[in-house]
C-alpha cells in the first residue's frame, strides 16, 4: 500500500525551473516516437526559459482606482433624493474602498443642475478622495427652482464631462426626474418646454456629442430613475452606449423597452440580454445601466456601490486585455462567443489574408465533409489520480504529466471562427464518434506557439486534478468537469485538439473579478458551483494557485485561469495575474452554502489583512476517476463508469465504453510466418484512445503486450493508487 501522502508544501524553488535534455541525434528522433515526444518537450521547456516573467504587480490598484460622479437633478421635487445621497455618500465610499480591500483610491466629485434661469444653474464639486469633502458639499445644495418641466440635463453632463477625470475606473450616477429640453426626449408628452427644438437652449448642447464624448472618456453610465419621463431621455442615450458595443440595461418598465427589444431581435441595436451581457461584462466593455431608484435610503447605497464595482471589474478586463483572452470573431452562423470560448489573440497580423468562414453549422455525417486527412504526433495529458496526484500537480509542473500519442484525424479545411491568430475547425478522428475542434496557427510561428500550447494543456490538466477531488467532496449534485487537449505536431505546424461541445456558452467569473449575476434560472445552482470551486482551488493549494475564468457549456467547462503565487509557474499564460489575481477574486467572492459546507476558511478580510488560513485536512477522494480515453478523460463515478475485462484497469464513460467493440478491425498478423498467416481482431478505438497505432502483430506474437502492461499504458500504478485511496482516509493539506 502506498505511504500517506506528506503535507502540501510550497515548491523551494521555481515549479518552472527545468534542465534542458541531451541534444539527441536525427536517427534517435525519426526511429523513437518517444524520443520525438521528448524533443517536442525540449522545445517547449525551452521556450518557456526564454520568456522573461511580466509585471502584473500593481494591476489591482490600479484598475479599481475609482472615479465616481454623482450628477443630481437639483430642482424643487429633488429633496429627498439630495439628502438621501448626502446621508449615504460616507457609507458609500467606505463599501467601495471594503470591496477594494483598502488599496485602490476611490474619488467622488457632484455636479447638481437646476435649469436655465436658475441662479446657480449648475454648481460642481470636483473629484476629492474625502467623503466629508463631498458630504458637506451635497448640503449647501438646495432643492428649488425649475420652471417648465424639462430641466439642464445637457448642461450638467458637459459640466460632469469637464471634471479632472483620471483614475482607470470612471462612473457617472446620474439621479433625475426629468428629461433635458427637446421634443425628441418629450415622446408622446404634451408638458410645456420653454426649448422645444433641439440645440436651441442657450448653450446650444445637443445630446449626440456629448454622449459621444462620454463614450471616448469611457465613462460608464448609470441612470437612478424615479419616474417615467425620463424613459425617452434613457433610450437615447443607451442607442448612443449600444452603438459602441456596450452591455445595456433598460428597466422593463420603460415604455421604451420592447421597442428596444424588438431592435436588439432585427440587428439595429448591439446584442444584449443575459449571454451576451456575460460575455461583454467579462471582456472589459463599457456599461449603460437603467435602475429604479426607490424611496429608502440603503436603495441608493446598494444601487451605487453594486455599479461602481461592476464598472471596475470592466476596467480590470480593459486593462489587462493584453494578458488576456479576447472573444473570437465566428461565422454568421456561430454567433460569437456561443460555439468557440476562446482563442488566444496576442498578435494581429495585419497582412495575413482574410479567411472564408464556415457559413453553415458542421455536417458530421456526411460522407466527404470533413475534406482533410492529417497525421499527427504530440502529447496529451495523462490524469492517472491517486491519493497524493493533486498535491504533486500543485508542486510542480513536471507531476502534470504528458503521454506520446499519434493520431489520425479527419477535419473540415474551411475553419468555422478565427481568432487573431489562430482558426477552430470541425473535425473527427479515424477510429471513434467523437466531435472535436482543431485550433490551428494561420502562420506558422515556431516553439514559443508550442510552448504556450502545452502550457494551457497542463493548466487544463491540473484544473481536472482539482475538480476530482472537488467531486468527490460534493458527488454529483455540484459536479464539474473541464476538457482535455491535446497539443500536436503536423511537420512544423502546430495545432491543438479538443473535444467539441455543442451548446451556449455560459461566463461563470473571469480571471479579473468579475462575477456572472444575470444567469438563467437553470444554470444558477452551477454558477454557484463554479464560484465555489475557484474559492476551494484558492484554499486546496494554500494560497498558492487560483482557477477562474470558469466558461463552458452545462458542467463543462474550457480554457481555464490559473492564478499563481509563484510568479515563474504558468508565466506564458496572459491570463495569471499572480498574487493581484487572488485579490480581484476575492473583491467580488460571497461565499455562498458550498463554500461553508467545504470549511473553506479564506477570506477577503484575511487576505487583506495577511491573516490568511486554510482548512489543513480533507477527505480522500476514492470515488472519482477519469475515462481513460486521453481524448476524452471525462470524470465519472466509480460506480458508474464501465469495465472490460480485455482492458484491466480502464474505467471508461458512458459514451466511450460502446466504441470499444464498435470500432473492431481485423489484421493480418506479420510476425507469422510463411504458410501461417491469420487474422486477428483489435479494438482500434482502444489504440486510438491511447495515442497508439494498431498492433501489426497479434497478442500471440506482440512483445509485452501483457495485460499488466496495459494496465500501465493507461496509467502505472493506478490500480493500486486507486486500492490505497480507499484505506487513506483523509489528505493533508499545508499549515500555512
Amino acid at each position: 500500500m502506498d505511504d500517506p501522502p506528506p503535507p502540501y508544501t510550497p515548491p523551494s524553488a521555481s515549479a518552472a525551473s527545468v534542465s534542458r535534455s541531451s541534444t539527441r541525434t536525427a536517427v534517435e528522433v525519426e526511429d523513437d516516437p518517444r524520443a520525438r515526444i521528448r524533443e517536442l518537450k525540449a522545445e517547449a521547456k525551452e521556450a518557456g526559459l526564454a520568456q522573461p516573467p511580466r509585471s502584473t504587480e500593481g494591476i489591482f490598484k490600479k484598475a479599481y482606482a475609482t472615479d465616481l460622479l454623482f450628477l443630481i437633478d437639483t430642482t424643487s421635487s429633488m429633496a429627498k433624493h439630495i439628502a438621501a445621497a448626502k446621508d449615504q455618500v460616507k457609507a458609500i465610499m467606505a463599501d467601495i474602498k471594503r470591496t477594494y480591500l483598502d488599496e485602490a483610491e476611490v474619488r467622488i466629485a457632484v455636479v447638481g443642475y437646476k435649469d436655465h434661469d436658475d441662479k446657480p444653474n449648475i454648481q460642481m464639486l470636483d473629484f476629492t478622495p474625502s467623503s466629508d469633502e463631498v458630504h458637506d458639499f451635497l448640503a449647501t445644495l438646495r432643492a428649488v427652482g425649475g420652471g417648465d418641466a424639462p430641466e439642464d440635463v445637457l448642461g450638467g453632463i458637459r459640466q460632469a464631462l469637464d471634471a479632472d477625470w483620471k483614475n482607470q475606473t470612471r462612473c457617472i450616477i446620474h439621479i433625475a426626474d426629468a428629461p433635458p429640453h427637446g421634443h425628441i426626449f418629450s415622446g408622446s408628452s404634451k408638458r410645456r418646454d420653454d426649448y422645444d427644438v433641439p440645440g436651441s437652449e442657450p448653450h446650444g448642447l445637443t445630446y449626440e456629442p456629448l454622449l459621444q464624448r462620454m463614450i471616448g472618456l469611457r465613462i460608464n453610465y448609470s441612470l437612478l430613475s424615479i419616474n417615467g419621463s425620463t424613459d425617452r431621455m434613457a433610450y437615447l442615450f443607451m442607442k448612443k452606449y449600444a452603438a459602441a458595443s456596450a452591455e445595456w440595461v433598460l428597466l422593463p418598465g420603460n415604455k421604451y423597452y420592447n421597442h428596444a427589444r424588438s431592435e436588439k431581435k432585427h440587428g439595429f441595436l448591439t446584442e444584449t440580454g443575459a449571454a451576451a451581457n456575460s460575455w461583454d461584462a467579462a471582456h472589459g466593455g463599457l456599461t449603460f445601466q437603467e435602475a429604479k431608484l426607490g424611496t429608502t435610503y440603503s436603495e441608493l447605497r446598494n444601487l451605487v456601490v453594486k455599479s461602481v464595482t461592476s464598472s471596475a471589474s470592466r476596467t480590470a478586463v480593459r486593462l489587462t486585455q493584453s494578458m488576456s483572452r479576447t472573444a473570437c470573431k465566428g461565422s454568421a452562423a456561430m454567433d460569437s462567443p456561443s460555439h468557440l470560448a476562446a482563442i488566444d489573440e496576442d498578435e494581429a497580423d495585419a497582412e495575413e489574408r482574410p479567411i472564408t468562414l464556415e457559413a453553415v453549422g458542421p455536417e458530421w455525417d456526411t460522407p466527404g465533409w470533413l475534406d482533410e486527412t492529417l497525421h499527427l504526433e504530440g502529447f496529451s495529458p495523462d490524469v492517472a489520480h491517486g491519493v497524493s496526484t493533486l498535491n504533486n500537480m500543485m508542486d510542480h509542473d513536471d507531476s502534470i504529466r504528458l503521454r506520446p500519442i499519434e493520431l489520425t484525424i479527419r477535419k473540415r479545411s474551411r475553419p468555422f471562427a478565427q481568432g487573431a491568430m489562430r482558426t477552430a475547425s470541425y473535425a473527427r478522428t479515424a477510429s471513434s464518434d467523437g466531435r472535436f475542434v482543431v485550433k490551428s496557427f494561420r502562420q506558422h510561428r515556431g516553439a514559443r506557439r508550442l510552448a504556450h500550447l502545452a502550457e494551457d494543456m497542463r493548466i487544463q490538466t491540473l484544473c481536472k486534478g482539482f475538480a476530482l477531488e472537488f467531486n468527490a467532496l460534493t458527488r454529483d449534485e455540484h459536479s464539474i468537469d473541464f476538457i482535455v487537449t491535446a497539443c500536436l505536431r503536423a511537420g512544423k505546424a502546430y495545432t491543438s485538439l479538443e473535444p467539441y461541445i455543442e451548446g451556449t456558452y455560459v461566463k461563470y467569473n473571469n480571471n479579473s473579478g468579475y462575477v456572472n449575476h444575470d444567469i438563467p434560472a437553470g444554470d444558477a445552482e452551477f454558477n454557484q458551483a463554479a464560484q465555489a470551486f475557484s474559492h476551494f482551488t484558492f484554499e486546496r493549494s494554500c494560497g498558492h494557485l487560483l482557477v477562474c475564468d470558469l466558461q463552458g457549456v452545462g458542467r463543462v467547462l474550457t480554457d481555464p485561469a490559473i492564478h499563481t503565487l509563484d510568479r515563474n509557474r504558468f508565466r506564458l499564460t496572459d491570463t495569471n495575474l499572480n498574487a493581484d489575481g487572488f485579490k480581484f477574486f476575492f473583491s467580488t467572492h460571497e461565499c455562498g452554502d458550498i463554500c461553508r459546507e467545504l470549511g473553506l476558511l479564506s477570506s477577503a478580510a484575511k487576505l487583506k489583512a495577511g491573516e490568511l488560513t486554510f482548512r489543513e485536512r480533507w477527505p480522500s477522494m476514492d470515488n472519482t476517476v477519469v475515462c481513460s480515453n486521453k481524448l476524452c478523460g471525462r470524470i465519472v463515478h466509480v460506480e458508474g463508469a464501465r469495465r472490460d475485462d480485455e482492458f484491466p484497469g480502464c474505467y471508461w464513460c458512458e459514451a466511450c465504453w460502446p466504441q470499444l467493440r464498435r470500432f473492431t478491425v481485423k489484421r493480418i498478423c506479420t510476425a507469422a510466418g510463411e504458410g501461417e498467416e491469420h487474422e486477428f481482431e483489435a479494438s482500434a478505438f482502444y489504440y486510438e484512445s491511447q495515442g497508439r497505432p494498431v498492433p501489426r502483430q497479434c497478442p500471440e506474437h506482440r512483445e509485452g503486450e501483457s495485460p499488466a502492461d496495459r494496465m500501465a499504458a493507461v496509467g502505472g500504478s493506478f490500480w493500486n493508487r486507486l486500492k490505497s485511496a480507499t484505506k487513506q482516509k483523509t489528505v493533508s493539506g499545508k499549515s500555512w
